[in-house]
């Protein structure tokens, strides 16, 4: 059986003051890599996954500093391709506090908005690939990469290769002319499984559903509104079997809900909507990234527990739960860690000797 999975988009690097200061205060940037679709590989290659990541970087010192980081952690980065000026970069203001975090973009003209259909041998790559991952930031950043990104899809569905598909709108990103909604809705018609958070699917679908509104683990969801809310959603993209939605309630920067529904079918035709606990994260570090880890954790569970719907998911929620406790990106929460979290709702001490 094959498991590998593909991962495709744009590896960025981050910069960040120390200690919460905000980007006008100190005279020290700290650097980190990530960009969404990386650190879905990330978390794959931490739970002992077959990942390759594929991406274009320029040939300079940094952009291999970039993939010998991901090749450390044990993502396969022999398909990314070389060329291009830069490397794409973002500016991350943390949050602190009731002051909101703020991010500002710098990918105009980045070594992966400028690739094109044609360059990546997709065939060759996906010829052992069960699942490929892409998200709506890559056809996000220019013309000529959401080109590539349909290429890709048409490919992996030509082979029979699965699609995994992250929303992903990021308002800002999308200069070049194209709609968005129009645009990821056509990504989303490909995808076999998706994830995206509240008001993600929210935007996407153009439809109100019941508010996430949780400030203690006591909440209750209103399950038969959200399951109206996803049979009419499944209507629309009927291809679709995994729809995953992760819920958040930010009480303050360092207090935040999280939950998770997943809507799924293992027959295509009978879905049922399961729903997660909800988990009181007091003493968040950095939420950066807990998307892809919802993700990630959902693609090694769909494996891990192929029977077991309610594991996958939760399974997903605790992957994402402790990446709010790990600074940067990467969500490096080990297979360990994750269903100590699930079993014993919190994470046991470990001793090694």
């Amino acid at each position: 059986m094959k498991t590998k999975v593909v991962t495709f988009g744009e590896l960025l690097l981050r910069f960040s003051k120390l200690d919460h200061q905000r980007l006008s205060q100190g005279d020290y940037f700290t650097s980190k890599y990530g960009g969404s679709e990386a650190n879905v590989a990330v978390s794959l290659a931490t739970l002992g996954d077959n990942v390759q990541y594929v991406t274009r970087l320029p040939n300079t010192p940094v952009g291999h500093a970039g993939a010998q980081n991901l090749m450390q952690l044990g993502v396969d980065c022999r398909y990314i391709q070389w060329g291009g000026q830069r490397i794409g970069t973002y500016y991350m203001e943390p949050a602190a506090g009731m002051r909101s975090a703020k991010v500002i973009y710098d990918r105009a003209n980045s070594a992966c908005s400028e690739i094109e259909p044609g360059m990546i041998p997709w065939r060759e790559i996906l010829k052992d690939a069960a699942v490929l991952h892409v998200s709506g930031i890559t056809a996000a950043i220019s013309q000529s990469s959401a080109d590539a990104t349909f290429e890709a899809l048409d490919i992996a569905d030509e082979m029979g290769v699965k699609i995994a598909f992250d929303i992903n709108y990021r308002k800002n990103l999308w200069q070049y002319g194209a709609d968005p909604r129009e645009t990821l809705k056509r990504m989303l018609a490909h995808c076999d499984l998706m994830f995206g958070d509240a008001i993600e699917f929210e935007w996407i679908c153009e439809r109100k559903q019941p508010p996430f509104t949780a400030m203690d683990s006591s909440f209750e969801m209103q399950m038969a509104e959200y399951r109206e809310w996803f049979d009419d959603l499944h209507h629309e993209f009927p291809r679709c079997k995994k729809w995953l939605m992760g819920m958040r309630n930010m009480v303050a920067s360092s207090h935040h809900l999280l939950t998770a529904l997943l809507f799924t079918s293992d027959n295509g035709t009978d879905y049922e909507l399961l729903k997660a606990p909800i988990y009181d994260i007091n003493g968040v570090v950095d939420p950066s990234g807990v998307g892809d880890a919802f993700m990630g954790g959902l693609l090694h569970a769909i494996n891990a527990f192929p029977d077991d719907n309610q594991r996958q998911l939760e399974y997903s929620l605790a992957a994402s739960t402790l990446k709010n406790t790990i600074p940067g990106d990467f969500n490096l929460a080990t297979d360990e860690e994750i269903q100590s979290l699930i079993d014993d709702k919190t994470v046991k001490i470990k001793t090694y000797f």
